[in-house]
């Protein structure tokens, strides 16, 4: 199973670097691109914060949070049935959050481009590393509530 989540978060990671290099060499900061008229645009800007620009200007606060639940996950995911959901969900949650505390390593920002606005609701801008974390606890969490965190052979 570590093997096929490493592979994993590494395509998911180069997806995250992709698609931030792109949108940083091709956008303006700030500027918005219309793609669905009153739905989706992209807009880049650079977040120095969390979710929702939470602890804005806390760099050292953010990448400590990262490095600490990456650490407790690679602990826990030895609990996990090996399944493939368990792989995609492992693989999602560490693409994504290496991709951004890589981003805030070296810049000290993320960039986050993909802009919604839903129903007259101006969703916060967000990367494809945020929608692999989300979806990947998304799914851990089924996992857990389907008990495939009470694995029976923990050496896989």
């Amino acid at each position: 199973m570590k093997k096929k989540i490493l592979i994993g978060s590494i395509i998911c990671l180069v997806l995250d670097i992709l698609s931030k290099s792109l949108i940083d060499n091709f956008f303006v900061s700030s500027n918005s691109k219309v793609i669905i008229n009153n739905f989706f645009n992209i807009t880049k800007i650079y977040n120095d914060g969390a979710s929702w620009n939470i602890l804005s200007g806390s760099r050292y606060i953010l990448i400590l949070v990262a490095i600490v639940i990456l650490v407790i996950l690679f602990l826990y995911q030895n609990k996990f049935k090996n399944n493939m959901r368990n792989i995609i969900s492992f693989s999602m949650i560490y693409g994504g959050i290496i991709g951004n505390l890589l981003n805030r390593i070296i810049y000290g920002y993320v960039i986050d481009f993909l802009d919604f606005n839903i129903l007259g609701w101006d969703f916060p801008i967000f990367n494809i590393a945020d929608i692999f974390i989300v979806v990947g606890v998304i799914l851990l969490i089924y996992s857990i509530y389907k008990k495939d965190d009470e694995n029976e052979v923990s050496s896989r």
